[in-house]
């Protein structure tokens, strides 16, 4: 008689195992103690205290990340945060307070912050949860549905702390941000009609919005393009490519560490290229516009185009709390898990000087863009 040795699990099959179970019946959580209560109530104060604005969020990610480097996703989402307070300045800056009406960038920057502040305040907790669980060294996960957050995310947090999955945990939190975001900004009703709709053809042809960059060195960028904003999946697979582009390539990944710990985020797009952007308006009231870009550098004499610090473009927003409710019903979202192993280079320079370049010509003409 033969015996035939039971082969042991992937770990994205021990995760599809645990998920398929929670889909069919949910976890029931004891009531923490009294110990326990207190410790959600300090993750929820120190979390509020740092979501004040893009700003402090986009610092509070990296400065995690300086200490938990194993948790990549703080620096991708500190590198994202970033791109997400250059759009908010962008509403106040040089190109497109002439081109769209001040109702519309206001509606804008809501639908910006909401989702800014929504994502911190969803995953920085499980920053917490994970840095106390080391001090204690044991897993206080349990304590995510406290916090409202995913039983999705408490199996993959469970998982990264037995085998140290980097990989898994980041796409995991990919996957969990953008379908946190889905229902509560995605399809709410007045952001859809208000935002989404009419913004959509300027977001795909118009602004830099759909592109996301990653600085490195001197004047270097690469990143990608999304091109179907309101669609999850779109999303998830840009996350996917961010990820590739930013931790494969050692020398983009080191030179982007490097970058970000020695250029503090302002929400200007000095940041980055203060050869082109100053974040003090140098332009003379009343005198007509005039072309200064050229290949992404300046014409010879012309002054820096605007483009504020968010200190200086707005004002900190007080958010409604955060929508209840769990997203994860189907176990088939472990399927993103995978990791597709693509070559992808990042290149998006010259698309980007190009949207620059379109954006100012539209300035030129003081065209503004209908709704």
């Amino acid at each position: 008689m033969f015996f035939t040795r039971n082969r042991e699990k992937t770990p994205l099959e021990s995760i599809t195992e645990e998920l398929k179970k929670k889909s069919k019946f949910p976890t029931v959580v004891p009531k923490p103690s009294k110990i326990e209560r207190m410790l959600v109530g300090q993750i929820t104060s120190k979390t509020r205290e740092h979501n004040l604005n893009n700003v402090t969020r986009t610092k509070a990610y990296l400065e995690f990340y300086l200490r938990h480097p194993e948790v990549q996703w703080a620096f991708l989402g500190h590198m994202v945060s970033r791109n997400g307070g250059w759009n908010m300045t962008d509403l106040k800056g040089e190109f497109l307070t002439r081109l769209v009406p001040k109702k519309e960038r206001n509606l804008f920057f809501s639908f910006l912050e909401r989702g800014n502040w929504l994502i911190f305040q969803d995953v920085y907790p499980q920053f917490l949860i994970y840095e106390e669980s080391l001090k204690q060294q044991k897993p206080l996960f349990h304590l995510f549905s406290d916090l409202n957050i995913s039983t999705f995310m408490e199996t993959i947090w469970n998982h990264f702390w037995r085998n140290q999955d980097i990989y898994i945990l980041t796409i995991a939190m990919v996957i969990n941000e953008q379908w946190y975001l889905e229902k509560r900004v995605i399809q709410n009703p007045l952001y859809q009609k208000e935002v989404l709709y009419k913004f959509e053809f300027i977001l795909q042809d118009w602004l830099s919005f759909n592109h996301i960059l990653f600085p490195f060195g001197s004047r270097n960028l690469v990143g990608q393009t999304l091109h179907q904003f309101e669609s999850l999946k779109e999303r998830i697979l840009l996350g996917k490519r961010l990820y590739t582009v930013l931790f494969k390539n050692k020398e983009v990944f080191n030179e982007s560490v490097k970058w970000a710990k020695s250029h503090p985020h302002t929400g200007s797009r000095k940041d980055y290229w203060p050869h082109l952007f100053n974040n003090v308006n140098e332009g003379i009231p009343g005198f007509a516009y005039q072309l200064r870009l050229k290949s992404c550098q300046l014409r010879e004499g012309a002054r820096k185009i605007y483009s504020p610090t968010l200190e200086n473009a707005w004002k900190n927003v007080s958010q409604k709390e955060a929508e209840k409710g769990d997203w994860f019903e189907d176990w088939r979202v472990v399927e993103y898990l995978t990791d597709d192993d693509e070559n992808i280079d990042g290149e998006i320079k010259n698309e980007y000087c190009k949207t620059l370049e379109r954006l100012e010509l539209a300035a030129l003409a003081k065209k503004a863009i209908t709704f």
